[in-house]
């Protein structure tokens, strides 16, 4: 709620300090005193329109400022930190207006904007009477009005859950449908890209292997040269290296016999003498093979150019090229799909639009009976609030599909005379009818999720009983709401919880707006001045203390 307000340089107030209850907060004074630039200064922390015409004269500037208590408020808390703005409990607002034309706003002690501003008090405040803030003469809170006070925002939530998911699923499907295009081209591509590696039939080690394959043709003539160099060099003659190594064994045999302790040496030559044999028996056979194959030469130049080839376009070497073919296969998959998943979108929209359907008639209904209980219950508060011939009604226009809110946008239409047609409120309605058809609402629906209400001309004219029982309707709503009422009228103000005096004095030639609060006699003085006007007797004191212990009671 708000719990202090400091405007400075507005108007004809120099400095004026303000601290509210929770509750009824009621504020009086004559003609003129400068209530209504209360107004104006609240007004300005709602985002409202500022002028230079507002700085008083001699100033620069003006400021008001706003001290909100939100510890009763924990979503409001919890919704400040959404957007950013962190407080402990208590909100300080500031706006600075310049004649110089710079407006200046400060939330929490940081620097703003205009629109952070209007958004975040807008959520504090409510201002019902001539200004711009009126809820009533915002089509758009028109239908949420009507959803509260019907017990339809279960159903609406619900709904808007249902539409969420329609939204999504239309824009996945447009999203498939706008890359069609491009699906198709990339298809192409990846598929042959696939179809390319594919057919080359690549495997993980192939170039080693072929590698040392065209090795081999490439020096098949000097492999053959020097694998026979090295089989006659071994084993082609008496001169070769077997039979030499042959005689020696002989010998160290032969030695052996005499001294058994060469035999261990004749054994290893002996060894040896196999090891060479079969190493000669192989290059025999290496040197059969060897032969020159320019044709299989070329098929593995052929092979090693198309590795190549692929290569330069999908990877450093053949792991790397089929781990690229197993991404494009992956892909393809998942582009092959699409119509697939096109058909289930279109499957999962067409049964979101179903329950849609069926969801938003429930909504429709609901409403539509709400709408006529809010007509009754409306009619029935207003000619209590002395509007006797008023006429309140609900206007639906259908849309064309489903919107987050449902099917249809609702407007309050209104007739404060017989034989008028209603109207739509921000053509027809004053400034206290809107006041009090404000205050007909909150009796008929009074949870709300702004804490503070303030009312302006919400006793224009009415007079009599009808007063008394605005003042009723207006302390009800003040049990759950802190609530400001600018009123002229005695009755109401005895209702209050906190009253407040607004007057006007000239002090060296300068007009300045003060307010005094009021309690015990000054209560009853002022509430008997506003009975009795500038004589007040005895009589009427009397009647005004009495007045006040009625709606204390």
């Amino acid at each position: 709620m708000l719990r202090e307000l400091q405007i400075t340089n507005l108007a004809i107030i120099d400095k004026l300090h303000l601290e509210f209850h929770g509750g009824l907060n009621i504020l009086t004074g004559e003609t003129g005193a400068g209530k209504s630039i209360i107004i104006d200064a609240v007004n300005l922390l709602l985002g409202g329109r500022a002028s230079a015409d507002l700085i008083r004269a001699g100033a620069d500037e003006a400021t008001v400022e706003g001290l909100f208590d939100l510890s009763g408020r924990p979503s409001l808390i919890t919704y400040l930190a959404g957007i950013g703005v962190e407080c402990d409990g208590e909100l300080l607002v500031r706006r600075v207006v310049s004649r110089g034309g710079k407006n200046r706003v400060f939330i929490a002690g940081g620097l703003a904007t205009i629109a952070m501003l209007s958004e975040i008090c807008r959520t504090l405040i409510n201002i019902y009477g001539q200004h711009e803030s009126q809820t009533l003469l915002k089509t758009e809170h028109h239908l949420r009005l009507l959803d509260g006070f019907s017990g339809c925002l279960p159903l609406r939530e619900a709904f808007a859950e249902r539409f969420e998911e329609f939204q999504k699923a239309k824009g996945e499907l447009e999203a498939l449908e706008q890359g069609e295009r491009e699906a198709a081209r990339r298809l192409d591509l990846l598929s042959f890209q696939s179809e390319e590696i594919a057919q080359a039939r690549l495997s993980p080690d192939e170039e080693a292997e072929l590698a040392e394959e065209r090795m081999r043709l490439a020096h098949g003539e000097k492999l053959l040269c020097l694998s026979q160099q090295a089989f006659d060099a071994l084993y082609g003659g008496d001169a070769a290296l077997l039979g030499a190594l042959r005689r020696t064994i002989a010998g160290v045999a032969e030695a052996g016999s005499i001294d058994r302790t060469l035999a261990p040496v004749a054994d290893s030559l002996e060894a040896a003498y196999a090891q060479l044999e079969d190493a000669s028996l192989t290059l025999r056979d290496y040197a059969a093979g060897v032969e020159a194959d320019p044709v299989r030469l070329e098929q593995l130049d052929d092979r090693i150019d198309a590795i190549n080839r692929l290569k330069r376009k999908y990877g450093d070497d053949i792991p790397q090229i089929l781990a690229y073919q197993r991404e494009v296969d992956a892909e393809l998959a998942t582009l092959s799909g699409r119509e697939e998943a096109r058909g289930a979108l279109g499957e999962r929209i067409a049964a979101l639009a179903k329950e849609l359907a069926a969801q938003g008639a429930k909504l429709s209904d609901a409403r539509k009976k709400g709408a006529a209980a809010l007509k009754t219950g409306m009619e029935r508060e207003l000619s209590e609030l002395a509007m006797t011939h008023a006429v309140f009604e609900t206007s639906f226009e259908r849309h064309a599909g489903p919107k987050s809110h449902g099917f249809e946008r609702a407007e309050f239409l209104f007739s404060p005379n017989p034989g008028e047609p209603p109207k739509p409120l921000a053509k027809i309605a004053s400034g206290g009818e809107l006041s009090r058809l404000m205050l007909a609402l909150k009796q008929l629906h009074p949870e709300s999720e702004v804490p503070t209400l303030i009312f302006d001309e919400v006793d224009s004219g009415i007079g009599g009983a009808t007063s008394a029982l605005v003042g009723v309707k207006l302390k009800r709503v003040a049990a759950s709401q802190q609530v400001l009422v600018i009123t002229h009228l005695p009755q109401v103000a005895a209702f209050a919880d906190l009253h407040l005096r607004v007057e006007k004095s000239v002090s060296q030639g300068r007009t300045a707006t003060g307010v005094e609060r009021l309690e015990g006699e000054g209560r009853v003085a002022e509430v008997a001045r506003m009975l009795g006007g500038a004589r007040v007797t005895e009589k009427t004191l009397e009647h005004a203390r009495e007045m006040i212990q009625e709606a204390a009671s």
